[in-house]
């Protein structure tokens, strides 16, 4: 197989990934039923059709740069021997199986919060972080739509990861579908989990739709990925997160008049 067809193999598997999960989010929440739940709307106007061409198009450009990064460390013999994936899943104890996807999600986490806070001091953010930030009320199309810069930045965990950790193929697919999934929550727009859930000792540590959703309409603060254990040890989650979370998750008939109206 040349290298040109093991590059256009990656590409549709990634590209495959975000639009089943984006488009399906989007014919959801957008088509289908987007009036209906349209109580649960972070922010209550959707966006325009210009921007979802544009979230779509940087997302489809930064598939093509994340593609080039396997072909240029996983299916390089050259270097291929250096990285720490294994060929077989046995060659991994069964706990260790398991628990490489816990620090897997934690390292992207950390190395996500630092990176994305990085590129939002004002030397770098124009150049790398500016593309992103265009979409100030995101769609799930959002999820991918980064400046080619930035797009480098995002796909360094992937490096991180097959160099840090003794990882199998397993371990890279459920991993980044698992990215994608709740990437493409994050720029959802909408707001999954129940109202109080913010609240709750599990919920207090874990990033929303709200929360990044506040990142997107306020430009800084609520820094997270999966979660919000770094935003509330430096400081960097918003002070009214919780006021947000609680308009966002309350029934229609509760809300009150300036709520409904805010965009």
């Amino acid at each position: 197989m040349t290298t040109w067809e093991v590059y256009t193999r990656v590409f549709s598997a990634i590209g495959l990934r975000y639009a089943l999960t984006a488009g399906l989010a989007f014919v959801l929440f957008y088509v289908v039923f987007g009036r209906r739940w349209q109580w649960r709307k972070i922010q209550r106007k959707f966006p325009e059709n210009q921007d979802y061409r544009r979230e779509i198009f940087y997302s489809a450009l930064s598939i093509a740069i994340f593609a080039l990064v396997p072909i240029a460390l996983v299916f390089n013999p050259a270097v291929r021997p250096y990285t720490r994936l294994v060929e077989n899943a046995n060659e991994l104890s069964t706990g260790y199986f398991w628990l490489a996807f816990g620090l897997m999600f934690f390292l992207h986490d950390a190395y996500f919060y630092w990176t994305h806070r990085l590129m939002h001091h004002p030397l770098l953010y124009k150049y790398f972080h500016l593309v992103h930030h265009k979409s100030v009320n995101p769609s799930p199309w959002a999820a991918y739509s980064f400046h080619p810069l930035e797009t480098i930045v995002e796909v360094g965990i992937y490096v991180v990861l097959i160099f840090t950790l003794p990882l199998h193929r397993w371990h890279i697919f459920f991993f980044f579908l698992f990215q994608i999934i709740y990437n493409v929550y994050g720029h959802l727009g909408y707001e999954l989990y129940p109202r109080g859930f913010h609240k709750t000792w599990v919920g207090r540590w874990v990033n929303t739709s709200v929360s990044h959703n506040m990142h997107h309409r306020y430009f800084k603060g609520n820094y997270g990925l999966y979660t919000l254990i770094w935003d509330r040890l430096m400081g960097t989650l918003h002070s009214d997160y919780d006021k947000h979370f609680e308009q966002a998750t309350q029934k229609p008939w509760t809300k009150p008049q300036e709520v409904a109206e805010r965009v």
